[in-house]
Parts: C-alpha cells; structure tokens; sequence
C-alpha cells in the first residue's frame, strides 16, 4: 500500500481506525493532616457547588465522574499542575481522586499525607492512591480463577497459577491502570455505585509518562477494530468456532459484565461480542466529551522544548480521539512579556493559565496559594464549566459545497502527516505523531481525495 500523495510533492505527503476489572477494595484510611478553610473556595463556585449538592439543582449523584489528566513533557510541572487542580476541585465541594502511578514521593510532600494501594483521604474531600501493577494484577487473576471454577475450563490449571510469583511485563502497566481508571470512573460500564460513598466526582490522573496517557486515551477505539478482526476470526474459522465460545465464557464471567448473579451459562456467542463492542463503544466516546473528559497541556515557559512538546501532544490528543480543554504554564520569575504573549498566541483558541511552581522543601500552605488572587485564572480554567469548550476549534469541518474535509492538526508539519484511503472513498486513514486516525466521510462528502494542503495548522483536504 502506497501514500494516497508523494511526501516530497509541494501539496502534502500526509494517516485512528477507530476491561473491567475492580482492582483494588475501597478502603478509607482517614487522615487529616492539613485543615483545609472554606473560605479557599471562591464564592461563586462554592455556592454552585452548594446548589448542586445539596438540592438547589441538578444532584452530582446523577453527573457522571469526569477524568482528568496533565500532558506535557517530562519535568515541565505535570504532577503539580494535577495536585493543584485536585485541591481546586476538592474546595469546590467535590469528591476527589487524585490517582498517581509512579513511585515518585513528591505527590505525598505536596500533598503532606501517605499514599497507598488503597484510596487514602488526605483532606476533606481529597483521597489519593498509587496504582501499583503487581498488586493490581492479583485481583483479575482471582476473578479469573472464580470463572474458571465455575465453567471447568481449564481443569485447575488455573488454579495453580501464584499471582503473588508473577512479575511485571512490558505494557502492563498501562493496561492495568486504564481497565483501574475505567473502573472508577466507569468509562465501560453504565453501572453507578450503590451507595453514593463508593463514588467520586472527579478523578485525577498522574501517569507514567504522556505517550502512555495518549495511549490510554486512545485504547478503547483501537480495540475496537481488534475486537471486530477478533470476532470475524471466531466466527468464520473451524479453530474459532470450536475454541471461542468457552473462552468467551471464561473472560465474560471474569469480567462480570451482566452484574454478579448474571453469568453467560446458555449466552449466545453474539450477545457476548455485542456486550464487548458496547462496553468499548461507551469507553471512546467518553473521551470526546467535555462533562466525562478533561485534558491538560503542561509547559515550562522558559524551556522552548517544553512549549513545542506541548503543542506537539495537543495534535497527538486530537489524533487519539481526545480533546484538550486548556494550557497551563509553570510561573517562573522574571518572564519576559513578549515571551509570554508569543505563547499564548500558539495555543489560541485554548483557555491559557499560570499556575504556581510549588516546592517540596518545605509544607505546601493550601489556603493561601487557592486563595491567592494570582490563582483566579487556574481557578476558572479548572471549573468544571464546558462553556468554553466552543471556542476551541473543532478537530473536523466539513464544506459540502468545495467538498473539503479541514483537519485541525497543530504541532505537525505537512511532512510528518500521512493520508491513505482503504475501502473505497467513504473514510480516510489519517496518520501522524505515531497515531492512526480513520475518519468516515458523510456521503455528501465522499470521494477519492484529488489535493491536500496545510494551512494554518490544519490539513485542507479535497476530494473528487
């Protein structure tokens, strides 16, 4: 397969085809060791929060629980940019969760309280954990073995398997942690916690590292089309018609997606395979929408590098199917004004703050740095409000008249963009910052693609 267009041509060399697990018990060691004032939340918010709370609009019970997560490149601020919007959103009224995923010990200097395996409430409203693999791998393997024993797939050689022997495997951790994510925020599922305790309003995300957040985030459209290669190989192969179903079983009852007295003894084949097709369904689109999804760019506006890696990760989040809701820049001194202005310009349309460069030397005064005036602008990017979310410009614009396709693509340049178009002329397969993107065309738009120019961080592409 060759590019639709020649990579050194004057017009452009441009190509996302589009688990469940409950990993670690809820358990609350409490801890109190800050006071946290409620006078650090500003007016405003805390009256809304009120409200929403306690009555006086719509019950946060029935919100969904938003993710949110920090890009940027390593040691520009991500883990204290993540910190502060946990105690932003924490003072706002709203059950916090900030989940961190290194064994870095700066979240608990910052943060003044141990972190656990388990969700450890800090403040009020606060509760944070360290997701460890080796502890998050034993679970599942449970689950799997209570499957096991219930369908006999495996005569007890499942059985014998020591979760506590088994080490860490490249990839792993990320899978672990998106199917832990997924649980606490239930990304695949549409089941809400029985008692409203057993649920957050927001969770926050420390990652490893940014190219496995933008992995993470792009994870559940991409096994979207494995499921449905996966699903042909079962369903039109002697070997797949004769082993699938009973791994089917097997990985239904471990995942449990009926509820626990639901089990897939009798379950067509087909239903399990449309369970999974609607558990990762729900899993993608979740990401494109600003009231479940919430993503960050992180710079230092010192470093040159660090601004051009954020801006290369807001073309590789739109690239995984996310969307990026704001900037946020470390506050150094002395920072020239032309500098800074030179900077918000290249992320406009993105609501752009600073936020305080906080140090580890010493304990972190909460109240005065929420309270402090110079942090209304971090405030008002971390409200929970999507009214800005329209200025933002659009990933995708169709004109049905010049029958072009306008793909927003900021950070790349035209020689890093590939285009190739596969079954037919009714999708393109967009590649770039070593991502795949498969966008459908609307049928008035349809066509074989004739030019494709960059203009203005966005790729103009023309069909016939």
């Amino acid at each position: 397969m060759s590019s639709l267009l020649n990579p050194s041509s004057p017009l452009l060399s441009l190509t996302n085809p589009d688990s469940d697990f409950l990993f670690f018990k809820r358990k609350f060691n409490l801890r109190g060791p800050t006071t946290i004032k409620a006078s650090a939340v500003s007016s405003s918010s805390s009256s809304s929060s009120s409200s929403s709370r306690n009555g006086g609009g719509e019950d946060s019970s029935s919100k969904p629980t938003k993710l949110v997560t920090f890009l940027g490149k390593g040691g520009s601020g991500k883990t204290t940019s993540a910190i502060l919007a946990a105690q932003h959103y924490a003072m706002s009224g709203l059950r916090t969760c900030l989940v961190i995923q290194t064994q870095d010990p700066s979240a608990e200097y910052l943060l003044n309280c141990k972190i656990g395996t388990t969700p450890t409430e800090c403040t009020d409203n606060l509760s944070a954990v360290r997701l460890e693999t080796t502890k998050m791998l034993l679970e599942p393997l449970d689950r799997l073995k209570q499957a096991d024993a219930r369908i006999k797939l495996t005569q007890g050689v499942l059985e014998a398997v020591v979760g506590e022997e088994l080490g860490v495997l490249p990839a792993m951790d990320s899978i672990f942690a998106s199917l832990a994510l997924a649980r606490l925020v239930g990304l695949l599922t549409n089941a809400t916690p029985k008692n409203n305790q057993d649920r957050f309003d927001i969770v926050i995300y420390d990652g490893i590292s940014t190219d496995e957040t933008l992995r993470m985030i792009g994870a559940a459209s991409k096994a979207r089309l494995y499921l449905k290669y996966l699903r042909n190989l079962a369903e039109k192969t002697d070997i797949g018609r004769l082993a699938s179903p009973s791994v089917l079983r097997l990985v239904n009852e471990s995942i449990n997606l009926g509820g626990s007295n639901s089990h897939s003894n009798g379950k067509p084949s087909a239903e399990i395979w449309d369970s999974f097709e609607k558990m990762l369904e729900r899993g993608s689109s979740a990401f494109s929408g600003p009231d479940k999804f919430g993503c960050f760019l992180v710079m230092d506006p010192k470093s040159p590098t660090s601004v051009n890696s954020a801006l290369r990760y807001w073309g590789c989040t739109i690239q995984a199917g996310g969307h990026i809701s704001g900037a946020v820049a470390i506050s150094s001194p002395h920072l020239n004004e032309e500098l800074v202005k030179g900077i918000k310009n290249n992320f406009l349309p993105l609501p752009f703050a600073f936020a305080p460069c906080l140090s580890t030397d010493c304990p972190v005064d909460w109240n005065s740095i929420i309270e402090n005036t110079s942090s209304q602008e971090l405030r008002t990017l971390f409200s929970l409000s999507s009214s800005h979310s329209n200025s933002v410009a659009p990933p995708i614009k169709y004109d049905i008249a010049k029958k072009s396709i306008t793909l927003f693509m900021p950070g790349f340049d035209k020689s890093e963009i590939k285009l190739y178009q596969y079954r037919g002329r009714s999708e393109l397969l967009v590649e770039a910052g070593d991502q795949r993107r498969v966008i459908f065309l609307p049928p008035k738009v349809q066509g074989k693609v004739s030019s494709a120019k960059f203009i203005d961080r966005s790729l103009v592409i023309t069909v016939r």
